[in-house]
């Protein structure tokens, strides 16, 4: 029982948290991950280049990192402290709580790392769309 208890949480926490990305898919503000295309002139056919696919790497990037990480690690904080203040003084329990506050810290310097290097790359690549990973 504690097996399928420990697996349904993290679900459950993270079915709670996309749910407002799937209720925006339609609205005018949330416009989804892909970028439209642009149309060539000549053939009035949908083009896919450069610029969209970089469009495209940054729109995925920011949606990871500010509607997925960022809600994540602040849940993990509040189990966190939840758990810090539930302990009883247990040094167990507060031993568990701290390691959970050093590896959602970790988590986020990590996901930071990877954002600023994607747009350190997307930036020598030349991608001249507005500031990179400001933009939705």
């Amino acid at each position: 029982m504690k097996k399928i208890i420990k697996f349904l949480i993290p679900v459950f926490v993270f079915l709670i948290l996309i749910a407002p990305v799937i209720s925006f898919a339609q609205a005018d503000v949330w416009k989804g991950l892909v970028p439209p295309c642009s149309v060539d002139q000549i053939t009035k056919q949908c083009v896919w280049g450069f610029n969209e696919l970089m469009t495209l790497i940054n729109t995925v990037i920011h949606f990871i990192l500010f509607y997925m990480a960022i809600p994540i690690a602040a849940v993990m904080f509040v189990y966190a402290g939840f758990k810090m203040v539930t302990s009883g003084g247990s040094a167990e329990a507060r031993g568990q709580a701290k390691n959970i506050f050093t590896n959602a810290v970790l988590g986020l310097v990590i996901a930071a790392a990877a954002w600023l290097i994607i747009r350190t790359i997307l930036s020598i690549l030349g991608f001249d769309g507005a500031w990179i990973g400001f933009t939705i």
